[in-house]
């Protein structure tokens, strides 16, 4: 009763190395092939110039349009020439004295 099989012994002395093995190989497997690995860091580069490039279209839209809300805040005043375009463009107005002339 207190002798113990070899088949058990060598079990529990390579127990622990195995799971160690296991273990490694499921994180290299992972650091290679995994969503963050090595094989996925071209597409991920490739996805970052995209939406840099696309962060900086953006941003240049931003900055017209903010030029366009600084020129009509009334705290500084607005500028007459943007007030008359948009006035002319949203009610389709004209001075007195304009000539009209349609195309078709």
């Amino acid at each position: 009763m207190g002798r113990k099989s070899k088949f058990w012994t060598m079990v529990r002395g390579a127990g622990l190395p195995a799971v160690a093995i296991v273990t490694m190989g499921f994180f290299g497997y992972n650091a290679v092939f995994g969503p963050n690995g090595v094989i996925a860091l071209k597409d991920v580069k490739q996805e970052v110039a995209v939406r840099t490039a696309e962060y900086q279209t953006l941003d240049k839209q931003r900055a017209v349009l903010k030029n366009r809300v600084d020129l009509l805040a009334q705290a500084k005043g607005a500028d007459p020439d943007l007030v008359e375009e948009l006035i002319r463009k949203q009610l389709n107005a004209a001075r007195p004295d304009e000539v009209i002339v349609k195309y078709k």
